[in-house]
């Protein structure tokens, strides 16, 4: 009798096995971040009092650390109104801000506070850390006892 030729590559089992990692790994990543600044695993359990509150938040650019001021107003848990005031000292980081406050209510407005990680609005990327440091501070002062 003649032997069988064998297969030198991988079994069927392996490549069944790997092709089931990467579809998990797939799986997995899909609820990381959704766009309009929203995430998707927040937990909304915590509640927090109506009312509006301002806090200042800060974030490195390239000419330095700059601030932005953040007032938001809750009912429900729910952001009704957000304005957002530039501080900056530096002329194009300012520019950055004032582009950033023109379109932050389109992504914020009307969504649990929760749910919020704002990342990049209206082209300003850099501006978001500052806001979201300040929407912390606001979350904690907001905090219902």
């Amino acid at each position: 009798m003649t032997p069988s030729p064998r297969a030198t590559g991988p079994s069927v089992a392996t490549l069944l096995g790997a092709v089931g990692a990467v579809g998990l790994g797939a799986v997995a990543l899909t609820g990381c971040a959704m766009p309009g600044g929203e995430s998707a695993q927040a937990d909304t359990s915590a509640h927090y009092t109506d009312g509006s509150y301002t806090a200042t938040g800060s974030y490195v650019s390239p000419a330095g650390t700059q601030s932005v001021e953040v007032e938001v107003t809750l009912a429900d848990d729910i952001v009704t109104a957000v304005t957002v005031t530039p501080e900056a000292d530096d002329p194009q980081a300012k520019g950055f801000q004032e582009k950033f406050a023109g379109g932050i209510a389109d992504v914020v407005v009307g969504k649990d506070i929760d749910t919020l990680d704002v990342s990049r609005v209206a082209g300003s990327s850099l501006t978001s850390g500052g806001f979201n440091q300040a929407l912390d501070a606001i979350k904690a002062e907001a905090l219902a006892p």
